[in-house]
């Protein structure tokens, strides 16, 4: 007796287990789409190079001795941005630029890449909340418009209403204080 009730409890739980082991997913689901930045619009993103203080410039600085900071603070300051390639970090390098400038470049580049991608992003996100509240909106009113409950729209004497307003009636007014009652 106590070996069907084993293994009763054994095949309980094994069913229990199997059912948590589903995935959660209807097979039937349709993979959501990707929204993928076409060569245009990252071409529109991308930013481009910017450099106010060029690259001679600051070969020029660091021969006459400015410091790392110096030179640093001259990139920030005329706000200029390059777009290197290792080679040409290298190149820059044995004409007497130091690595912490060249990091610098690098780094800057890649937050006005990063600042960029994010603003794209921002403004997608905008006008997908701002189409979603359209929709919600739309719903509502849609909502409002048909009641089962107010037969005759929204001010007239409801179906479960009366002519002496939203104290009488079915519902007494509560849930609905803008409604037909």
């Amino acid at each position: 007796m106590t070996l069907k009730i084993k293994l009763l409890n054994i095949f309980l739980v094994t069913l229990v287990m199997s059912a948590c082991a589903t995935n959660g997913y209807n097979d039937n689901r349709q993979a959501l789409p990707i929204d993928r930045i076409s060569e245009e619009e990252l071409a529109r993103i991308m930013p481009k190079p910017l450099a106010l203080l060029s690259l001679d410039d600051l070969v020029q600085l660091s021969k006459e001795g400015a410091t790392v900071e110096q030179i640093i603070d001259k990139i920030k300051v005329t706000n200029s941005y390059y777009e290197l390639t290792p080679s040409q970090s290298v190149a820059l390098n044995k004409q007497g630029i130091d690595s912490k400038v060249l990091d610098y470049i690098y780094t800057s580049r890649e937050q006005v890449l990063r600042n960029n991608v994010a603003d794209e992003i921002n403004k997608r996100e905008k006008i997908k909340r701002a189409e979603l509240d359209k929709l919600r909106n739309q719903q509502l009113q849609q909502q409002q418009l048909y009641d089962p409950f107010c037969r005759y729209g929204p001010y007239g004497y409801g179906a479960f209403g009366s002519r002496y307003g939203s104290r009488f009636g079915v519902g007494a007014g509560f849930g609905r204080p803008f409604g037909c009652w």
